[in-house]
């Protein structure tokens, strides 16, 4: 059974961090949990919970319905719905990042839950009530704060971002690629510069030029940033979006892109690339199952390429050959060997990781700078 415990609040986006890909230990169903950011002491699990008496809570920074990051969490939600059909879930979206957060998770806790998922990062508005509530389990999309009961979660997205760079590369016959960003946040450096360093690979003159338009959800100023890409000569588009806007700009122009998300390419069958897919239904459904065991901790999860993020399947007009170069690159990938290794230069020509150096988990959670050839994001 599922409430919503609210009516939708003003309109905000996720202030999504970075965090790295780890290599390390393995923790069922492709999970991996980065060792440098786990917390530095053991916590005894909470105590087990009859299924029956299990209330499980979703607070979501976007609306459900807008087919991409919100959507993709509310598909997890509904995995978990499925997997205990006994337990209650409840969600509230359109969470504002103000005091209205905070109101919501202690509503949740009020309501009996047993397990909170912030599915963006609420900082300070979401710790402060796992610290009053210490019975009950905090869990945070794109957190950095961890406690004896709040750990954090997310996606290295930046792998499969190198994948579909290569592609770009590949198919762009300007070496011209655009990027339309949310804001200057370290996951739009890591999109960016692991888009370019892909791309580099196999067009060397290649560059990215970045419009950012201060929201995470804007249909139209998405679409007013893909036409002045497009504008200035960019022959392939990429971003951070949550909706198909630019899209449809490749569409009309002739133009390739790739997405986030989900599958879009019923917007743009002949310009969509492919889309960079999160999927958090089998990490939800174990964070649960161990929740209502009586097993659960708060850890520290990053949801590594081929667990949890990916690319989507090849768009139509992709040629084979380009899939293939690009796959074997993630092939690769999956086998261990990670792309961000230096020499590494900033846009502003200094050497920010030296040569044969490999940036760490930290390196790339924290990434807060423009290698050289992306253009318009700052730092």
């Amino acid at each position: 059974m599922s409430d919503s415990v609210s009516d939708a609040a003003s309109p905000s986006r996720r202030h999504l961090l970075g965090l790295g890909a780890s290599l390390g230990l393995g923790l069922g169903a492709g999970l991996i949990l980065p060792p440098g950011l786990r917390p530095a002491r053991a916590q005894a699990p909470l105590p087990a919970i009859p299924e029956k008496d299990a209330v499980i809570a979703f607070g979501h920074v976007g609306p459900v319905t807008d087919e991409g990051w919100t959507w993709s969490h509310d598909q997890g939600m509904k995995a978990v719905q499925a997997a205990f059909p006994q337990a209650k879930t409840l969600f509230v979206e359109s969470i504002p990042y103000s005091a209205d957060a905070a109101r919501t998770f202690r509503q949740f806790v009020s309501n009996g839950a047993n397990l909170v998922f912030a599915t963006s990062s609420y900082g300070d508005f979401f710790s402060d009530v796992a610290k009053r509530a210490k019975k009950v389990g905090f869990l945070e999309c794109d957190g950095r704060t961890t406690a004896d009961n709040l750990g954090w979660y997310y996606f290295a997205h930046w792998y499969p971002t190198y994948v579909l760079g290569v592609a770009a590369g590949l198919m762009s016959k300007t070496g011209k690629l655009g990027y339309v960003a949310s804001f200057p946040v370290p996951s739009c450096f890591a999109s960016t510069n692991a888009f370019l360093m892909g791309a580099r690979t196999v067009k060397p003159e290649a560059s990215v030029q970045v419009i950012s338009i201060n929201s995470w959800f804007d249909p139209q100023a998405a679409t007013q940033a893909g036409v002045a890409l497009a504008n200035n000569g960019c022959d392939f588009l990429f971003g951070i979006m949550d909706e198909a806007g630019y899209l449809q700009v490749a569409q009309q122009r002739g133009l390739k892109a790739a997405m986030w998300n989900t599958d879009m390419r019923r917007f743009g069958p002949d310009a969509y690339v492919s889309s960079i897919v999160v999927d958090s239904r089998k990490f939800y459904v174990d964070q649960v199952g161990r929740r209502i065991a009586g097993t659960w901790t708060p850890g520290t999860t990053l949801l590594p390429m081929g667990g949890g993020v990916d690319r989507d399947a090849w768009g139509r007009t992709v040629p084979e050959a380009v899939a293939r170069q690009a796959d074997a690159v993630r092939e690769k990938i999956l086998g261990g060997y990670t792309p961000f290794v230096g020499e590494i230069r900033d846009s502003k020509g200094k050497v920010r990781v030296a040569a044969g150096k490999t940036m760490s988990d930290l390196d790339l959670y924290n990434w807060d700078w423009s290698i050289e050839g992306v253009t318009g994001l700052g730092a």
